[in-house]
């Protein structure tokens, strides 16, 4: 019901000189602010998304380009990228549903979302894949060379599936509404893919334990490169892992009620859940010590051949009779 404002009739038959507003409610007071902080929330969404997109993109065409380095532990680095760039390129298209689209609960709309929460799962399973890996080469001191490809590929894209499956069959039967995004308060069918998340988050945090331990104690003496090349890696997982295990997990956390509070919540969660995609691709990618050492052979290569092509060139270039030209001294040039 809405509120009215009043002037009061004095005794003499005259307003009073001001109206009464006890009634009203501060609607623009209490509601413009909320809408100011999800403003800026999104704004540093799309910023982190962006950045975290073009970052990532570059990091998949280094692991692309650079055959030298296609090792195991960076294939695996290369599929976790994959899968933060097509999280990303979805959650751009769940940004372009239109209000009414949601509403309307179109099928499209309910299969982006589908897609988009197994992107979401794939995420975690692969950051399961590095756990397990290290694990295996740490702690085990099983020969990764034994390790096969296949099941990690198995691990990281193919055991989502069902889950994310089984999720989208029971949101069709009991929770069909607003393009399946979103939880209501009492429903527990996103728990469905959502506790396979926890519990890979929680095996590798145990996974990373062992490392770190084994580390500290067995493998400080050593100064071989392959266990510098581990340590460099724990020391990334270290970092990433509980940055992707904290965004997560802030979902399930009450920001409480005083408007601070709120606020650093929002502020908080939207830098880490946009900005993931950039850290993963700093970590596993541009401190890669393998990555960095064979894009600068590269470049070293690009260089020399350019610079060769353009002594050649200049070698065709200097005058010579109208009849004959002297490949002798282009062969000399050349071999300079």
């Amino acid at each position: 019901a809405g509120r009215n404002v009043y002037r009061e009739c004095m005794g003499n038959g005259t307003w009073a000189s001001k109206a009464n507003y006890s009634q009203c409610e501060p609607i623009l007071v209490e509601e413009t602010k909320p809408a100011l902080y999800y403003q800026v929330a999104m704004i540093i969404n799309y910023l982190g998304h962006c950045i975290s997109v073009g970052a990532l993109i570059i990091a998949f065409l280094l692991f692309l380009c650079l055959r030298s380095i296609r090792c195991l532990r960076n294939i695996i680095h290369w599929n976790l990228i994959t899968t933060f760039i097509l999280r990303n390129v979805m959650w751009f298209l769940l940004q372009m549903i239109d209000h009414d689209i949601h509403e309307n609960n179109e099928l499209w709309c309910r299969c982006i979302t589908a897609i988009f929460n197994y992107f979401v799962v794939t995420n975690f399973f692969w950051m399961f894949v590095e756990g397990c890996y290290l694990h295996t080469a740490i702690v085990m001191t099983y020969s990764t060379d034994k390790l096969r490809k296949w099941v990690f590929l198995f691990i990281g894209w193919c055991i989502p599936c069902p889950i994310i499956i089984a999720w989208a069959v029971c949101k069709l039967h009991y929770e069909n509404e607003q393009c399946w995004f979103g939880k209501e308060s009492g429903k527990y069918i996103d728990y469905i893919y959502q506790g396979p998340v926890i519990l890979v988050l929680l095996i590798n945090f145990v996974f990373l334990f062992n490392i770190v331990r084994i580390l500290m104690t067995k493998l400080r003496a050593s100064t071989t490169s392959e266990t510098i090349q581990y340590r460099k890696a724990v020391k990334a997982t270290l970092v990433l892992l509980p940055l992707l295990g904290i965004t997560y997990m802030l979902f399930f956390v009450n920001p409480g009620e005083d408007d601070i509070s709120q606020i650093f919540f929002i502020y908080f969660n939207s830098f880490l859940q946009s900005f993931q995609g950039f850290f993963v691709s700093v970590f596993y990618c541009f401190l890669n010590g393998e990555v960095r050492s064979a894009a600068r052979k590269r470049w070293h290569r690009w260089q020399d051949h350019h610079s060769l092509r353009v002594r050649v060139a200049r070698a065709m270039s200097i005058p010579t009779s109208p009849t004959r030209i002297s490949f002798h001294s282009i062969k000399q040039t050349a071999a300079v």
